[in-house]
Order: structure tokens, then C-alpha cells, then sequence
């Protein structure tokens, strides 16, 4: 006989016994001689009657149960044996736990788990992008459990002053991902990525760090525009200026640049002028070339790229240039105008934009994996930025 299982009729139950609940096909409580009570789950396969447990009456309530039994019934109706199904699931447990997993694939994996709780596509990027910039680098190919906090910690000191929120986003995402791993038994111990009575005993705190006086920057928008007046001064500074813009270089390598150094339409800079001390391949688009042809033809004798009366120009032309031009801003900030640029309206790799700035890698693993120049993919990136450099277009 089917009863409406209660709270207080339960609670009630003095006498063993196998209680049938009204409301959910096959869910019962039994009552054993000690009365002590549990849920089960009856239903009948292949003409054979199968019980599945589902907790004691003491830890599920009746909701629960009823929650519980409702899930296996759908099961059943679906074709699924809910014994075998959960079989199945134990050895998939089992086989998880045993498996040796590394931290990029593990990590991957936790990426797209969260991406359901992102409205925000950039989210997921950004844990894509900072995991494969700094920390795939160190620990992609290190199994989970052999992870230590040096790891984490040559991960994160490079750019933990330099770059502290990046670096501080980058360690919170660390320790989600190797507290999940921990959760799913494939590792033990200490999170490495721990802030709070252990990072925080070793790296200064993020908000105590004096913040980093970047170079002031122009919009990228913006760049067009100025361009467009560069090119109507017609003077050296001018002209060394848009060439600095249009190759995203320093202000030294272009200033002490050689006419020698330029073999057709590649420039290389020899390392000594370079602030990583190493050479440095420079693809030069039309515009490139057409400027050093109009600084040779203004200054024909001189052994420099850009130069007055055979000697270079002092490091004050280009800003003074910037000043007639009405902007302010520092010569080194268009390489953020440039980043940022590639970063937010083109499809160009990172990793290319990051060779094209000649920036210095910090990690070596990651230096092993990057001893090509990309030059051909470079070549197209600035290509793209001459022309959208050349476009006129301003906001």
C-alpha cells in the first residue's frame, strides 16, 4: 500500500518494515529491525527486481529522495539501467583518478566548464590567453601532482611587479584550476597558487606595489590622423617619426638606424642597438622604403638613416615633432597604440605582435619555442598597419 510519506509520519515509524511513497514510482523507505531508516529505490529489468540505495533518512530528507528516485525513473524511461549506469560512472571515477593528467590538457578541460558561466566571451579568452602566454610555458607538461610553488612562483615573479594585475588575475586562475584538480583527487597537498598564509608570505602584496608609470600612449584610433600631418611637415623628424610609428620600433634603434643596415626591403638591427642584445629582422612595407628614399634624398651623403648634415638625430626630434603636431603623447607609446590595435581589431597572433615589438621572453622555456622570427607572418602584420596607418580614419 502507496503512503504519502511525510515529515511527521515518518519521523514517526516505529515498526520495521518497507514503506512504499505515493507520489514518486518506486521510491521507498525501509525500516530495519534496529529502525534505523533508508531510502531505496525499487524497479524491476529484464524480470528481476533491483534495488538501488539512496542514503539514509538521517542525511537525504524526503525531497531529496523523491528528487533522487524521480532521476533514476527518467533513466529507466530513457532506456538506462540505473545499477549499470552507475557501474559506469564509478569506473570512470576510478579511471580519472588513476590517469595522469598534465596540467594544459586538466586546464583546457576547466576552461570550457566555466565558459557556461561567462556571459562575457572575453572572459574565457583571457583565462586562455594568460594560461598560454605565462603558464603554459613553465607547466603545461607537468603532471598536476608535481606541481610545486617554485613552479608558481617562475610563473609569476617575471611579471609580478611589472605587470601585477595580469599577474594577479593569473594567480587566482591558478589556484581555481589546481583546487579543482585537488577536488578531483589528481592531486594532494598545499594549493601552490595559495595567496593567504603562502604566496602572501613570499610575494609583496599587489596593492602595495608602486604602479608602473607607463608610456603615455595615442589612442590607436587616433593614429591616422597624425600620420596624415606627419606627412605634410615633410621634415627629417617627421619622417623618422611615421617610420618609428609604422615599424612599432624604439626610439634608438631608429635614430642610430644605418643605411647599411637596410638589405631591400628588410632592416636588420644589429644587437648591440637592440635592448634584448639580440639582432633584430624588420620587414619594411611600401611607406617604410618611400621614407628612407626621401631621407636619403634630403641628407645624400650621410651614412645614417635619418640624419641633418650627415649627422643623426638627437632622441629630442621625434617628440618635438609630436609637439608641432599638436598631440601628447611619448614617442615609445605608439608601440602600446600598436598592441593594443592588433589586439583589439585585427585577427593577427599574439605571439606575432609580441615578435614584432621585439619584446624580451622572459621565461626560457617559452624563448626555446619561439627561435624563428615569424618574419613572413610579420611582414603581413605590418602591411595591415601601414595601410591602416595610411587609412585617414580618426575618432
Amino acid at each position: 500500500m502507496s503512503t504519502n510519506l511525510s515529515f511527521k509520519y515518518v519521523e514517526n515509524l516505529k515498526s520495521q518494515g518497507r514503506y512504499t511513497d505515493a507520489l514518486v514510482t518506486g521510491l521507498h523507505l525501509w525500516v530495519k529491525p534496529n529502525l534505523k531508516k533508508y531510502w531505496i529505490f525499487r524497479y524491476s529489468q529484464g524480470g528481476k527486481q533491483q534495488n538501488v540505495s539512496l542514503g539514509p533518512y538521517t542525511k537525504v530528507s524526503i525531497a531529496e529522495a523523491r528528487l533522487k528516485a524521480q532521476e533514476l525513473r527518467n533513466q529507466i524511461n530513457s532506456g538506462i539501467n540505473p545499477i549499470a549506469e552507475r557501474q559506469k560512472q564509478k569506473s570512470q571515477t576510478i579511471e580519472l583518478q588513476t590517469k595522469k593528467s598534465v596540467f594544459k590538457d586538466f586546464a583546457e578541460e576547466c576552461i570550457k566548464t566555466k565558459r557556461a558561466e561567462w556571459t562575457n566571451q572575453k572572459h574565457g579568452d583571457q583565462w586562455e590567453y594568460t594560461l598560454k602566454e605565462f603558464a603554459y610555458p613553465v607547466i603545461g607538461n607537468k603532471y598536476l601532482d608535481e606541481i610545486s610553488t617554485e613552479d608558481i612562483l617562475a610563473i609569476l615573479s617575471p611579471i609580478w611587479v611589472s605587470k601585477t594585475e595580469t599577474a594577479s588575475r593569473l594567480r587566482g586562475r591558478l589556484e581555481w584550476i589546481l583546487a579543482s584538480a585537488t577536488t578531483r583527487q589528481l592531486r594532494t597537498g598545499t594549493n601552490p597558487a595559495l595567496w593567504r598564509g603562502h604566496l602572501q608570505t613570499i610575494l609583496p602584496a599587489p596593492n602595495k606595489l608602486k604602479k608602473v608609470n607607463h608610456h603615455k600612449a595615442l589612442l590607436y584610433r587616433q593614429v591616422p590622423s597624425l600620420i596624415s600631418n606627419l606627412a605634410e611637415m615633410a621634415t627629417v623628424g617627421s619622417l623618422a617619426l611615421e617610420f618609428t610609428i609604422l615599424n612599432a620600433s624604439r626610439t634608438g634603434e631608429v635614430v642610430g638606424g644605418l643605411r647599411s643596415e637596410v638589405h631591400g626591403d628588410i632592416w636588420i638591427i644589429p644587437a648591440n642597438r637592440m635592448k634584448a642584445k639580440k639582432e633584430h629582422r624588420v620587414p619594411l612595407s611600401a611607406r617604410s622604403l618611400a621614407i628612407l628614399a626621401i631621407a636619403r634624398a634630403m641628407d645624400e651623403d650621410s651614412e645614417y638613416l635619418f640624419s641633418n648634415n650627415g649627422k643623426c638625430l638627437s632622441n629630442m626630434a621625434m617628440p618635438m615633432a609630436l609637439r608641432r603636431a599638436g598631440v601628447d603623447a611619448t614617442v615609445h607609446g605608439f608601440r602600446s597604440s600598436f598592441r593594443d590595435w592588433v589586439s583589439e581589431e585585427t585577427n593577427h597572433p599574439s605571439e606575432v605582435a609580441e615578435m614584432a615589438l621585439a619584446h624580451t621572453i622572459s621565461n626560457k622555456v617559452e624563448a626555446a619555442y619561439r627561435r624563428r622570427d615569424l618574419l613572413e607572418k610579420r611582414r603581413l602584420l605590418m602591411n595591415d598597419w601601414q595601410n591602416y596607418c595610411l587609412s585617414g580614419e580618426h575618432s
